[in-house]
């Protein structure tokens, strides 16, 4: 147990390090969160028709597709989704739920004046 103990905590104080380091370049950062987003996006389709009740099969009815291209919308790391595609995705789950597109800056980006400054 002591030794399963160790394992498990040399692997938490691991990921803590390799997260601090991330989140000291703002860059790498920056790539990781849209990395992150985009992969979360599939998660978010499949856990949204799973609420609504519906199979991949009856939403691809619904969408006048193939069960193979929702699948494909659903795929873990899928990352060609047009707007278009995910706004009828979203409709064909019925009027509980909707498509939220946010653009929004991460980090302040310096004024013309300070990146001269120094």
């Amino acid at each position: 147990m002591n030794r399963e103990y160790d394992a498990i905590k040399a692997g938490e104080d691991s990921y803590q390090r390799w997260q601090a380091e991330l989140a000291a370049d703002p860059e790498s950062q920056a790539v990781y969160d849209e990395e992150a987003a985009k992969k979360e996006l599939w998660l978010q389709l499949v856990d949204a028709r799973q609420e609504s009740g519906l199979t991949q099969a009856e939403l691809a009815k619904r969408l006048g597709v193939s069960q193979a291209q929702v699948a494909r919308l659903e795929k873990r790391g899928y990352d060609a989704y047009t707007l278009a595609s995910l706004r009828r995705y979203v409709q064909a789950l019925g009027g509980d739920f909707s498509l939220e597109v946010k653009v929004r800056r991460l980090a302040p980006s310096p004024t013309p004046n300070q990146q001269f400054a120094g």
